[in-house]
């Protein structure tokens, strides 16, 4: 499946750095196969803070599959012609990450 421009766009609008997007919603917003098989991890809550927590519809899991959106988000951004490493090397957070993604494709 190709990407263009405007879903990239669209899909790197959805990214906010603190999510994980699963693999069937990852499919829904047609984001290339390649690209899914590629980001998809298991990831596993930690539990010493709220932010280390994962969630899936309002309860606590222990694990989960699927993508996590900073990691899409610099795909897109990539994808997009963003020098990814050089926008997010003096970020703090995912969510600054991503912010700068977002910001670098905007100019």
């Amino acid at each position: 499946m190709m990407l263009d421009r405007l879903r990239a766009l669209t899909i790197l609008s959805e990214c906010t750095g603190a999510d994980i997007w699963s693999v069937e919603y990852c499919r829904e917003k047609r984001i290339p196969d390649v690209w899914i098989e590629e980001l998809s991890d298991s990831f596993e809550s930690g539990f010493r803070t709220d932010r280390q927590t994962i969630y899936e519809n309002g309860k606590v899991v222990n694990q989960y599959h699927g993508v996590r959106d900073l990691d899409l988000a610099i795909r897109l951004g990539e994808y997009l012609g963003v020098d990814t490493n050089r926008v997010t090397s003096v970020t703090f957070s995912p969510e600054a990450a991503v912010i700068a993604i977002k910001e670098a494709v905007d100019e």
